[in-house]
């Protein structure tokens, strides 16, 4: 790890100042957001979480939905994990939700219901690393603790202007090191850790940082040395995979649709979906979602029309969801590779926690149905059953 030259560079070395020069443009430049008017340890690590790998507007309204509807921890701890996932749905990084709400259920046995204010016991729960158990700890009980999330991270790979990839384990261990540095003089952890994290979600962004508005543009290495840009080094990203996913919205001749329940332990762990599968080499969609149901559920089904196409991406991978309309034939599902089976109404669907791709999928069977669109004759007759239930 070096720095170049940095002769035109206010000394870091002066941390006070930093520090200061940072909490000052805090006070005048903050945004206001609910997480930031509470004092409350669930409420503040309820927002730390939804805001990991997700953005402040995203989180918004779901953090307002979740706290009406899980207002304690006691109340997250009693719901079910199918009420819990049904509020997450659509923030994505659901094994986020599965680790609140088991740490929910561990502070009420441990802690009485009340949130640890120790670090090591906080970094016990599920889900929770030392960056989120420091901001917790900060902003709920005022105690001291670093900071190195993505924001914060970005901050201090351009303030010291690292030239080495911040993935590197000795890396993170100087960044580790330059955050307490830098919080140690300051005479309100509070804002100065809100201010840090701030500016990287802010002013110091991945793209064009806004060097000119920046409170401690004179601190900062990287700028001195016009490399602002450069930072921070990320090791080279390998190729995405991208799937081809054929899907089937079954049904059955009383007008319910066969959903799955995805295995608890793996990605989208205890979300419902349509069943189905990546295509294979020299086969056509039609033909892999016969072979999936088959080989998923041992029932036979008859391919229909195709329902819509959704593109999708996750962290590692990327689908196209292709989604067809298909009669259940003959055979009893059977559970070969879901935690759950069920044969629901239309109307049911949305009771469910489904990924957001599978969610489109209902939004263009709810509008073929209301179009009064016919999908299978033999099940025509009970399309009307969303209209009575309303």
């Amino acid at each position: 790890m070096s720095t170049k030259n940095t002769k035109n560079v206010k000394n870091l070395k002066n941390k006070a100042g930093f520090a200061q020069a940072l909490i000052d443009w805090y006070g005048k430049n903050h945004r206001d957001l609910p997480w930031r008017n509470t004092q409350d340890a669930y409420a503040i690590w309820l927002s730390e979480v939804m805001l990991q790998q997700t953005q402040v507007v995203t989180v918004m309204d779901y953090y307002e939905r979740f706290l009406k509807a899980f207002p304690t921890i006691q109340d997250l701890a009693k719901a079910s994990e199918a009420q819990v996932l049904k509020m997450w749905e659509g923030l994505g990084y659901y094994a986020r939700c599965r680790n609140l709400h088991q740490a929910a259920k561990q502070v009420v046995v441990e802690h009485q219901g009340r949130f640890p204010d120790c670090l090591e016991a906080v970094e016990a729960l599920p889900g929770i690393g030392r960056s989120t158990a420091g901001a917790i700890l900060t902003f709920a009980y005022g105690q001291k603790h670093p900071l190195l999330d993505g924001n914060v991270k970005r901050v201090l790979s351009r303030l010291y202007n690292l030239d080495e990839p911040i993935e590197k384990t000795s890396v993170q261990k100087q960044m580790w090191k330059n955050s307490a540095e830098l919080l140690e003089p300051a005479t309100d952890a509070y804002s100065f850790n809100q201010a840090i994290m701030e500016l990287g979600a802010t002013l110091c962004i991945p793209k064009m940082p806004a060097c000119l508005l920046c409170p401690v543009e004179g601190f900062c290495e990287a700028k001195a040395c016009g490399t602002q840009q450069e930072r921070p080094v990320k090791t080279a990203k390998k190729a995405i995979p991208h799937h081809q996913i054929g899907a089937a919205v079954i049904w059955r001749e009383d007008g319910r649709i066969l959903i799955q329940q995805r295995p608890r332990d793996g990605l989208l762990g205890g979300l419902w979906e349509f069943p189905g599968g990546k295509q294979e080499p020299g086969e056509t969609l039609e033909e892999t979602v016969i072979r999936e149901i088959r080989e998923e559920l041992a029932i036979e089904i008859e391919v229909g029309e195709k329902l819509v196409v959704v593109n999708h991406a996750y962290s590692h991978f990327k689908i196209t969801l292709h989604a067809y309309v298909c009669q259940h034939i003959s055979g009893e599902p059977q559970l070969l590779s879901a935690d759950d089976l069920a044969w629901v109404r239309p109307d049911e669907l949305r009771q469910h926690a489904f990924p957001k791709a599978n969610n489109r999928v209902i939004d263009e069977l709810e509008t073929r149905i209301q179009d009064g669109r016919i999908i299978p004759e033999t099940i025509s007759t009970h399309l009307t059953l969303m209209e009575r239930n309303k």
